[in-house]
């Protein structure tokens, strides 16, 4: 007898089929889509840039800042900038790759514990209308680097924006807004970074170490050592100042824009969500990707390039991490530190439930880590299900690292051996409009099969000889059958 809920005989059918998908038209991407090409290869190319500026809002992808000028809300002008900032885009176009801007890869999805009957990897696109799938041969993930957040009293503030997302609006697009900038890290990265929007006509005022000498030489800047970041001050315009104490002595420094470049992050998001063998590195930029000599990760036909790879790093990404969140984010421990779900260092360390619960405090007594999470180290997917911490629009992207941090150093282990919080499709943010219709009608008919739904009624097709309503099982079937 056929069981209509079984998944038997069901098969994903993307809508389109390529030889190989590119994900991300940086340089990495950029140079391997045109490898491929001109090696006879069927080449789809995608990027999410230009993102809608309803999204950079939400810094998504990187973090904006809400630094954005008038322009990144025409969407067309964008796209254009876009274009001409890298004639790799033209080339490739000219080569014959199908290049496609403004198109997001939410998810990527292949064979692994539990599926094994999928022809090749599947990738699930959105270009913001609609949401479909694409089958491939191979997938290549060139998705980039962001900076890590940090946080601080103001940090909220429009004008507090990360290196790496100042630098898209800079050079990509024409839409900084910002003409004086305080930098927080001297890494050779972040000073490389500062140099280039110095050429661009952004004054950098002071570049802020928290070491007690500057990790690359900042000789040609005005570079303020062993300090600790106070509060950005200013209000719904953004940021006017940013004060720092050095030796326990303040210093105000006028601004309308701070840069964190204290640590580039890999954007390894796909690669987690799809299965891909994940290690911390402190010498490629902390959570990467293994893989092999040929780029190739632990799913054979996944690779990665460019800097969600690994990002070289001549200092120790771990203790430097460590250094920025003791010194400024502990400090300030009332200050959110996750921003979409409004929650603190003291609470991410007591483990408090969500405010809105309005739990009273002396219920429980205590709040220690190792009291509510139990030996070793402290997993960041369990603080996340108990205060919300990661859970917003923003998909931990501006908190992820922090509370790592947070809970390494509370826990008083290395960082290394706090697991990664963990990544799930879709790993941008899809309006319900744009994911519906993706499921097949097929499944979507026994949709509660996989939610585990209790029976209301016993399909035809199993009821026994001799049956019951004492003998009826209430565990084994569904609602919809």
């Amino acid at each position: 007898m056929h069981d209509p809920a079984s998944i038997n005989g069901h098969t994903l059918k993307p809508e389109e089929q390529t030889a190989l998908l590119v994900i991300g038209a940086g340089p990495a991407g950029l140079k391997a889509a045109l490898a491929a090409v001109r090696a006879g290869v069927q080449v789809v190319l995608v990027d999410e840039n230009p993102v809608p500026s309803e999204v950079m809002g939400d810094d998504i992808p990187l973090l904006f800042g809400n630094r954005m000028t008038g322009a990144a809300r025409n969407r067309s002008a964008m796209l254009e900038a876009f274009v001409e900032s890298d004639p790799l885009i033209a080339e490739a176009f000219d080569a014959g790759v199908d290049v496609r801007l403004g198109t997001i890869a939410w998810g990527v999805y292949g064979n692994g514990p539990s599926v094994g009957w999928m022809p090749g990897p599947v990738v699930g696109l959105s270009d913001g209308v609609r949401s479909w799938m694409i089958g491939c041969e191979r997938v290549i993930v060139a998705t980039g680097s962001r900076d890590m957040g940090l946080a601080f009293p103001g940090w909220d503030l429009p004008g507090v924006l990360g290196m790496t997302a100042a630098l898209r609006l800079a050079t990509r697009y024409g839409a900084l807004d910002a003409k004086r900038a305080v930098v927080l890290g001297s890494t050779s990265a972040a000073l490389d970074g500062a140099r280039q929007l110095r050429a661009l006509g952004v004054e950098i005022v002071a570049v802020i170490e928290t070491a007690e000498a500057a990790l690359a030489p900042a000789d040609d800047f005005t570079a303020l050592t062993g300090g600790v970041v106070c509060r950005a001050e200013g209000g719904m315009d953004g940021v006017t100042a940013l004060v720092v104490s050095a030796d326990g002595v303040e210093q105000r420094v006028e601004c309308d824009a701070v840069l964190l470049a204290i640590s580039a992050v890999p954007v390894i998001e796909l690669l987690d969500a799809a299965g891909c063998r994940i290690e911390f590195s402190g010498s490629r930029g902390g959570h990467v990707p293994v893989l092999d000599a040929d780029g190739r990760t632990s799913q054979a036909a996944i690779s990665a390039v460019g800097d969600c790879a690994g990002i070289a790093c001549a200092h120790d990404v771990a203790a430097y991490r460590m250094d920025w969140v003791r010194a400024t984010v502990l400090a300030s421990e009332d200050t959110f530190v996750c921003r979409c779900e409004e929650v603190t260092a003291r609470e991410i360390l007591e483990i408090r439930p969500p405010r809105y619960l309005n739990w009273p405090d002396e219920r429980r007594n205590r709040r220690d880590l190792r009291a509510l999470l139990g030996e070793g180290a402290p997993n960041p997917d369990q603080v996340k299900r108990l205060t919300r911490a990661g859970m917003g629009v923003c998909q931990g992207r501006r908190c992820r690292e922090q509370v790592a941090c947070l809970l390494a150093l509370s826990a008083g282990c290395e960082l290394s051996e706090v697991p990664l919080a963990t990544h799930r499709a879709p790993v941008r943010p899809l309006p319900l409009s744009v994911a519906a219709g993706q499921e097949d009608p097929a499944l979507a008919a026994h949709w509660d099969t996989w939610f585990g739904m209790k029976a209301q009624y016993v399909p035809f097709w199993r009821v026994q000889p001799h049956y019951t309503a004492a003998t009826r099982n209430d565990g084994g079937e569904v609602s919809s059958e």
